[in-house]
């Protein structure tokens, strides 16, 4: 009986949220659509534009509507912009009728509003095209750029241990085809183990940014999540089953033991990377490197080794760092070296991979990145 009289309140209390519900939906005033309240405003602002434009030609001419036009561009969707756009011919009509034929109205003044009424609808199918609306597309694709550099954050070292990456996307843009992931974890037997992956996906700048943000989600998930062997080839089967038009990339992944200095380095169809320093001379490792990643499924990637003493360092880049305009890839890499073993004699100082950036010869066209590390005596 308990029960029977507990369900029976529950569904009173159900058909009475659902009354009330109904209740406020009837009476609630009915509020304007976001894109019809914005077309009035913006109409209102035309009036006035035209209006002011017929009443005091000096201090609002024709050609004043193109503000309007701006606005609508940004807030405006397509079918209600074609509205503001009769709205905006009205006032201008309007402003050239009162100046009468020889009146301030200049055919320069029509001329810019059709131009820049073309270019607004240009602008906004291309937003629309992304579902956005105002400068959010941009916003986005900042935010997007931004995650794709805090990837390639390098975690807090040891103190006897420095890290520098720099990334130069082709052009000044701000996306580039060069990525870089890292992470700081402990494997079998306990060693704490930092990794770097410094990528280069085909293309330059903004091409490759594209597929860079998307391929460097996916590698910064296995690094450090899987053993230093696997992660080459778990990327090449990414990338293989990403089946893209140009779906290679070249990659260089390195894992340093940070109590030994012990390293292993795996290129896929990457240049070499240079090490030296402490009295040693600066070296290319040897060119043992397996193809690029998305090409080839089942491959083996050749492992090289070595220790990092204190005092010696090791950097990794990408093609775009020893591509000297008119020279052989061996001129550059000539240059690199002969830079990192200034470095290394004068002693590694804070910025150190931003400065050989700026000092090798090679041309802005091509993305550029160097990673520098190196273990202080």
């Amino acid at each position: 009986m308990r029960l029977r009289l507990e369900s029976a309140s529950r569904w009173l209390h159900r058909r009475r949220r659902r009354l009330t519900r109904r209740l406020v939906s009837r009476f609630r005033p009915r509020t304007m659509p976001r894109q019809a309240l914005l077309l009035l405003w913006l109409t209102a602002l035309a009036v006035v534009v035209a209006l002011t434009g017929a009443l005091a030609p000096r201090w609002a001419p024709t050609s004043a509507m193109v503000f309007v036009l701006l606005l609508g561009g940004f807030f405006l969707r397509m079918r209600t912009m074609v509205l503001l756009y009769l709205v905006a011919a009205a006032g201008a009509a309007l402003t050239v009728a009162a100046d009468g034929p020889d009146g301030a109205t200049r055919p320069g003044d029509l001329l810019l509003l059709g131009a820049t009424a073309v270019l607004v609808a240009l602008f906004v199918r291309s937003r629309e095209r992304l579902g956005v609306q105002g400068t959010l597309g941009d916003a986005m694709l900042v935010d997007l750029r931004d995650r794709l550099r805090s990837q390639g954050a390098v975690p807090p070292l040891p103190s006897d241990w420095h890290v520098e990456t720099e990334l130069r996307p082709a052009f000044g843009d701000s996306f580039s085809g060069d990525f870089v992931v890292a992470t700081r974890s402990r494997h079998s037997g306990g060693a704490d183990v930092l990794e770097v992956a410094l990528v280069d996906v085909s293309g330059k700048g903004q091409q490759a940014g594209t597929r860079a943000l998307l391929l460097s989600g996916a590698l910064s998930g296995l690094l450090g999540a899987m053993p230093v062997e696997g992660f080459l080839p778990a990327a090449n089967a990414y990338l293989l089953r990403q089946d893209w038009p140009e779906g290679f990339a070249t990659a260089v992944h390195l894992a340093v033991d940070l109590a030994t200095g012990d390293y292993r380095v795996s290129l896929a169809g990457h240049p070499p990377p240079g090490t030296g320093g402490a009295g040693s001379t600066w070296r290319l490792l040897d060119d043992d490197s397996g193809p690029a990643l998305g090409l080839v499924p089942d491959v083996d990637f050749p492992v090289l080794r070595g220790t990092l003493a204190p005092g010696q360092g090791l950097y990794l880049c990408t093609d775009g760092m020893v591509e000297v305009p008119g020279e052989d890839l061996s001129v550059g890499t000539e240059v690199l070296l002969s830079l990192a073993a200034e470095a290394s004699a004068r002693g590694w100082r804070p910025g150190e991979a931003e400065r050989l950036v700026d000092a090798a010869a090679v041309a802005e066209s091509d993305d550029r990145a160097l990673i520098l590390v190196w273990r202080r005596g």
